[in-house]
């Protein structure tokens, strides 16, 4: 027998927003796994495929519990696993891990939504997982030396204080544009590194889309991430910072698309979402005036576009509606 009413709205929410995510990753694993040719990754592949599935179905139980319908999601429909590879050797470690970057970000975000025990549990075992699947990734990346790390940097030897407002306006005493705290350092290498991962992605998308709609959409987001990396890229060697660059996770020459046009839709949302967040850290913690309202100015064109995915999504029907308000057509009526 269904137990009724036992979910709070938010909980309801989050369950429906992680089943959307989980489903999206298991279907890209799926792709991945068929493709891979070396062990460890493979493995790593495998593994985090298992766990994912069932979380899945764990999901898919609490709304069946709850009397509700279980969200459509990403199916085999989605996923083409005979596609030959659209990206190199390197980019399925590479993509998995910045999937599990989003997916620790929103399992924290959605335990602090909910109340029920066992819905606390579920968000707590899934944000464990997504940690220690996100440190192998980090082992196995670094074992191939094709990981990107931020500057080094010499030990402070005494504690500083800020003197005046010229710090934060971004002076040095004399009166030049003064140098990148560490901080600051940070939030941009982390932005570029992000953006760089996101061109490759988008790159291959808009190689194998089926529709011309969608692949200017994916053009113009590749467009989108090469600015902010030459912008930020910019600012770091203004200070006289190595900017990130790399040569993993290229895109081959393959115009079979591995996944359906609406789950690279969603996953190019998904990332965008992804990026404001960081955009909002990046702002909160920049000390340097100048640095919030380049931040602020990337966020605006990021968001514009994010709303133009959403409105291609629903255009085409591929917008599964989150769950209404359970008066919505009182409400209405």
């Amino acid at each position: 027998m269904p137990i009724q009413n036992d979910l709070t709205s938010s909980e309801y929410g989050t369950l429906w927003m992680t089943y959307q995510q989980q489903t999206m990753t298991q279907r890209i694993l799926e792709y991945l796994i068929q493709n891979c040719d070396e062990h460890n990754s493979g493995k790593l592949l495998k593994h985090t495929h298992n766990q994912i599935s069932k979380f899945i179905g764990e999901i898919a139980e609490l709304f069946k519990n709850y009397g509700a319908v279980v969200p459509v999601g990403y199916t085999e429909e989605d996923v083409n696993v005979g596609a030959p590879r659209l990206y190199d050797q390197y980019f399925d470690i590479l993509f998995l891990r910045l999937l599990l970057e989003i997916g620790m970000g929103l399992h924290t975000l959605h335990l602090n939504m909910s109340f029920r025990k066992d819905i606390r549990n579920l968000f707590t075992r899934l944000t464990t997982f997504s940690q220690d699947t996100y440190n192998a990734c980090m082992d196995y990346l670094e074992a191939k030396d094709i990981i990107l790390k931020s500057p080094g940097m010499s030990p402070s030897k005494t504690v500083e204080f800020a003197k005046g407002k010229g710090y934060m306006s971004g002076l040095n005493p004399l009166n030049q544009k003064r140098s990148l705290n560490s901080v600051e350092t940070a939030h941009l290498f982390f932005a570029i590194e992000s953006n760089i991962f996101g061109m490759y992605m988008i790159t291959g998308f808009a190689q194998v889309a089926s529709e011309q709609d969608i692949r200017n959409f994916f053009e113009e987001g590749k467009n989108i991430a090469k600015q902010i990396i030459q912008d930020f890229s910019t600012i770091l060697s203004e200070s006289d910072i190595q900017p990130p660059t790399t040569w993993a996770g290229q895109v081959t020459d393959s115009r079979v698309a591995p996944f359906s046009d609406k789950l690279m839709m969603y996953c190019t949302s998904l990332f965008c979402s992804f990026g404001l967040g960081s955009n909002a850290l990046g702002t909160a913690f920049s000390l340097r005036t100048d640095l919030p309202i380049k931040i602020i100015s990337v966020a605006k064109t990021v968001y514009s576009y994010g709303q133009k995915g959403a409105k291609l999504l629903a255009e085409k029907g591929w917008l599964e509606e989150p769950p209404q308000s359970h008066d919505r057509h009182a409400l209405i009526n």
